[in-house]
């Protein structure tokens, strides 16, 4: 008997000589039979395991048992004598279930339910279309299957992996958002050559990273758009369409064993569409990958790609089964679908009760409501043979002795922290935001603080005109540092969304943030600032200088931490330019020169404010590097003929703490900045692991 094609007739099908995609090394009985000169190395097809001489095919009919491959309807055939052992190396395949699934929202005095009592399964090899008009639940259902349920929404219900409650290893599953979280400032091949980097192991060499990162590319039909920026708040790049086919580049890097797909064609042509999907069918029934695709509108031909449906109205289910049985069931329950119209516009049609003043046809009653035509449909999919049919599945399926996931090896820590360095330290370059328009302001504040103080000289009133140098040149250059959140907060978002992927961890981030940013930070320290520092005419000296500068350098980099520890609580990034700007203002009037510390109230403002603000510190230690040393004439008004020591003016006009040297005071400054980015690594794994209590238990996590 032929086999018969899980893609339609007018869909490519795989070629027999194409190699195979697999992750792992293979079986014992494999490497073997390897040739002698094979053994060294490593080359793509070793990384991926990849099976020469096979193909995979699909096997009609319903009957096999679930711990085999034949109710996945996939299996490997052999194309002349392969070997049996090839099937057993590939990756445990994912038979995914859920029952009953519940999912609520906190929504003031009553819960808001989402998904009321959801059920169903996605196979290995087959694309499951999870459909229905918006607002029915269907990313709430993706996140909620791959465990990525928010705060303050709780679910109920057994969603199982090959029969378990298991959490799925690094690599085995992929998401791709509804959101194209991207950074604008790459280009589409630098963006997925930094993630392929990041996510293959390092066994494998770069050029073959390259070339893997190519292939995918122009497997997502990017092959010409590859050298063009992103593109995003700043500068125009691609399209809305093409970044989502980025998206989709990057989370297929590995080849995962279960794949969510939030809305894959939105911003696509019904081409574009069709020809993404049915790259991605294709790779599901060669590689025996489980997909799960959220879609909201899709064409006929893109429909006729998916092996089942999965149709929500309102968070119930309406219909779940194959695409036959569900144009069957729509006719059987008086909703047939007219000639010559798309199957997928008349369910949507049918169930979608946002326009309720339009009624939908019914052969039975020829006017019937969306919110009735849901009401007749959901109570009739319960009884029917197809709701049981899909329980029996399930059953089959929790009752298979699946494999266990194996983490799959990625790049070394090292690895990960150099690659997010580079991508940080070119997109700090590009971004014009980040830091060179701060450079251009700090550049013209220096030149008029330097003219407006021009060598302030050793009367009695340059100790005023010194102190308000420094004081001022602290403040400003430390506040303008919040000029930089707007991108820090996309990087962020960056950060969150691979994150969640698995692709590198927090300290990878803060580590190669603090080495991308230092650069620069020294450039708009060193430059604006020996441009204001002799005009004034403060202290001569290049030891003095110095200090100056790593002062001023280690200050931003303090309010960079502060400015991390925000956006990891506040991601809007106006609302953090206002928490910022609010906590900097606070600081800044308790650092000692706009009030001396023993004028300070001592409740609240001295202790704790005065020693917890970095101005304490800066301006102290700016002070004991400038007066040290130096003498000035004491008021004439006062007294005349008397000289005031430098050590003086320290303890008794600014009332600064001598009991420790100025490079105690820098000391101070950087622990400060690394318990700031402390605190901030400390925020996101606490979020991480409050995140699944407060969105529930979860079956299925990352």
């Amino acid at each position: 008997m032929a086999a018969t094609s899980p893609l339609p007739r007018w869909a490519p099908t795989p070629s027999p000589s194409r190699p195979l995609w697999r992750w792992g090394g293979g079986t014992p009985d494999a490497a073997a039979s390897r040739p002698a000169g094979h053994g060294g190395g490593w080359s793509l097809g070793s990384v991926f395991g990849w099976a020469t001489g096979g193909r995979r095919r699909h096997r009609g009919g319903e009957g096999g048992g679930v711990g085999g491959v034949p109710e996945s309807g996939c299996e490997l055939v052999p194309a002349a004598q392969a070997s049996p052992t090839v099937a057993a190396a590939a990756d445990a395949a994912v038979f995914l279930t859920w029952e009953d699934v519940r999912v609520t929202v906190s929504g003031g005095a009553a819960a808001v339910e989402i998904l009321d009592g959801v059920s169903g399964h996605a196979r290995p090899g087959e694309v499951l279309a999870i459909m229905g008009p918006s607002g029915c639940g269907k990313t709430t259902l993706l996140d909620t299957l791959a465990g990525r349920l928010g705060p303050g929404m709780n679910k109920t219900g057994l969603i199982l992996i090959n029969g378990r409650q298991e959490k799925l290893a690094y690599g085995t599953s992929a998401y791709v958002t509804q959101d194209n979280v991207l950074m604008s400032t790459m280009s589409v091949r630098e963006a997925v050559y930094y993630s392929a980097q990041l996510q293959l192991p390092d066994t494998m060499p770069a050029p073959e990273k390259r070339a893997h990162a190519d292939r995918v590319i122009r497997e997502m039909g990017l092959g010409d758009a590859m050298d063009t920026r992103i593109g995003g708040r700043i500068t125009k790049g691609i399209s809305g369409g093409q970044r989502k086919r980025v998206s989709i580049c990057i989370e297929m890097l590995t080849r995962p064993r279960l794949l969510f797909l939030d809305e894959p064609t939105s911003g696509l042509d019904s081409a574009a569409s069709y020809h993404v999907m049915s790259h991605i069918a294709r790779i599901a029934a060669r590689e025996g990958m489980t997909v799960l695709a959220a879609v909201h509108q899709p064409s006929g031909d893109v429909f006729e790609l998916f092996h089942g449906l999965c149709l929500l109205a309102a968070g119930k289910t309406v219909f779940f089964g194959t695409l036959s049985d569900a144009t069957e069931f729509f006719t059987l329950n008086g909703f047939p679908c007219p000639h010559l119209r798309s199957p997928s516009d008349h369910f949507l049609r049918t169930i979608n009760k946002d326009f309720d003043e339009e009624i939908v046809e019914s052969s039975k009653a020829n006017r019937k409501t969306a919110a009735e035509a849901i009401d007749i449909l959901t109570t009739a999919y319960k009884s029917s043979s197809y709701s049981e049919k899909t329980t029996n599945q399930i059953v089959e399926m929790k009752h298979a002795d699946g494999a266990s996931f194996k983490k799959r090896e990625q790049a070394s820590f090292s690895t990960k922290v150099l690659v997010l360095t580079r991508r940080s330290f070119i997109n700090m370059h590009r971004d014009i935001g980040y830091y060179w328009m701060r450079l251009a302001v700090y550049l013209g504040i220096g030149i008029c603080l330097g003219t407006i103080f021009y060598q302030v000289g050793h009367s009695y009133s340059s100790i005023q005109s010194r102190c308000e140098v420094i004081m001022y040149t602290t403040a400003l250059l430390t506040f303008m540092a919040i000029g930089g959140f707007p991108s820090f907060v996309e990087d962020v978002k960056v950060f969150r969304k691979e994150r969640l992927s698995g692709h590198y961890g927090v300290s990878e981030f803060v580590i190669s943030n603090t080495l991308s940013a230092t650069p620069y930070l020294s450039v708009i320290a060193v430059l604006p600032g020996a441009m204001l520092y002799y005009l004034t005419g403060l202290t001569k000296g290049v030891d003095h200088f110095t200090y100056f500068v790593i002062v001023l350098c280690i200050c931003c980099l303090l309010v960079e931490s502060m400015m991390m520890i925000i956006a990891a609580i506040v991601p809007d990034f106006l609302m953090g330019i206002i928490i910022g700007a609010g906590l900097q203002g606070v600081m800044m009037l308790n650092g000692g020169f706009f009030r001396l510390p023993s004028e300070l109230p001592k409740p609240v403002w001295k202790y704790p404010c005065y020693y917890i603000s970095f101005h304490k510190y800066a301006v102290q230690g700016f002070y004991k590097n400038e007066f040290m040393g130096l003498s000035f004439p004491s008021d004439q008004l006062v007294e005349s003929n008397v000289t005031i020591s430098g050590i003086q003016v320290l303890k008794s006009k600014l009332e600064v703490e001598m009991g420790y040297s100025k490079w105690v005071n820098l000391a101070i400054l950087c622990g400060m900045m690394v318990i700031y980015r402390i605190i901030f690594f400390v925020i996101v794994k606490v979020a991480e692991e409050i995140r699944p209590k407060l969105g529930g238990k979860r079956g299925c996590v990352r």
